[in-house]
Parts: C-alpha cells; structure tokens; sequence
C-alpha cells in the first residue's frame, strides 16, 4: 500500500512546489532532470536489467521486447511532445483538454508501475522520475486556459495511472505470467527517456561540470540501495 501512497504524493509534491513555491529558474530544473535521469538509467541497469535475464532460457526475446519498450516510447513522445524528458510543446493558449498528451503520458505512467513490487530502486527512481514531470506537467497546465477542477482532475487521473499499474501487475495473474516481458518493455522505455534526459545537447554544446557532478552523485546513490 506504501508504494501506492509514494506514486500519488511524488505528483502531489511536484505539482506543489509549482503551485506553492512557483520556481522561476529553468537551470534548476533541468538539474533535477538530469539527477532524476541518471537515478533512473542507473537503477534500470543495476535492478532491472539483471532481474530479466537471471535464469533466462531465452535472452534474444528479451533484448527484443526492449527494443520494442524503447521504440514504444518513441512513438508515446511523439504524442506527448516529450513531456516525459522535460519538454512540452503544445499551444499553452489552448482552452481543450490535450488528450494525446495526457493519453501518451497515461500510458507511459501505467507501464512504469508494473516492476515496482519487484525492487525498492525502482519504485525510488520512479518517485524521483515523477517530480520533475509533474511540475512541468503542472506548469504547463496553469498556464493554459483549462479552469482549475479540469486540471485537478487531470493531475489527479496522471497520479493514480502509476499505482494502477502496480495493482495491475500484482493482482492479474495474466500479466504476472508475463512479468519478465513487460519488465523488459518498461527497461526499453526507461532506457529510452533517461538517455534522452541526459544526452540531449547542452545549450551551445558546452561541458557542464555540474549536470556531470548531478549524474555521478544519482550513479553512486543509485548503486550503493
């Protein structure tokens, strides 16, 4: 139950911090991107990817479902505007509600909780994952014409969409069946986003020693849960 609370109050907190707080430096938040970023990559690789092929009689199956995780994602991105890597890129004027995007991100968060049962780094990366894309997601929707109930009622169906996932993944057992596949499909997409987070070109191309300090300090917390 725990782990439900954690996903829900991850966007409750981001949405917060944009609501209460109002941050005005972009520097800052590309900062958290970065460390969220490298703390998802990280445990990805040291949780995850072992998990999926420990005792696996069928590695080339795998590999191929990740392939489709992160090819899954590229096509969630192109609907979602990259939403979950720090950008939105739709008309902040619009009085509708952006269905693709919400759907897009949707099923992005729906994916993301399948695995978090299975290892605490994860639902951790997830948590830190989810901030950031909440005070952009919250962000972009106070600045367009949508009225307060619709917003909160968006926020609130985004935050629920992780939890559900976990339950999905716990109490099917269908899908706990295939848990190994869906693992490998979500390792794809989180693949996909956190290399997208970190290795999006530096404005100017310039070396920025403290995204590098960021990355290596999410590495290391990463490795030592």
């Amino acid at each position: 139950m725990l782990d439900y609370i954690l996903t829900i109050l991850a966007v409750v907190f981001g949405a917060a911090i944009v609501l209460l707080i109002k941050p005005e430096s972009p520097k800052k938040l590309k900062l958290l991107l970065a460390f969220s970023g490298a703390f998802l990559l990280a445990i990805t690789i040291f949780d995850l990817l072992p998990e999926v092929f420990e005792d696996n009689i069928k590695p080339k199956a795998t590999g191929v479902w990740i392939m489709i995780g992160i090819l899954l994602q590229k096509v969630l991105e192109y609907f979602s505007k990259g939403a979950e890597h720090g950008h939105i890129h739709l008309d902040k004027q619009t009085s509708q509600i952006p269905v693709l995007l919400f759907c897009s991100l949707g099923i992005h968060a729906l994916l993301e909780g399948f695995p978090i049962h299975h290892t605490d780094g994860i639902l951790i990366g997830i948590i830190i994952h989810k901030i950031p894309i909440a005070m952009i997601l919250t962000t972009f929707l106070i600045n367009t014409k949508l009225n307060a109930s619709t917003i909160a009622i968006l926020l609130g169906t985004f935050a629920l969409m992780t939890p559900a996932g976990t339950f999905l993944s716990e109490n099917f057992d269908f899908i706990k069946g295939y848990y190994k596949e869906v693992a490998a499909l979500v390792i794809g997409i989180f693949l996909h986003v956190s290399t997208t987070i970190l290795f999006e070109s530096n404005e100017g191309h310039k070396f920025n020693i403290t995204k590098l300090i960021v990355i290596l300090l999410a590495t290391g917390i990463a490795y030592l849960l």
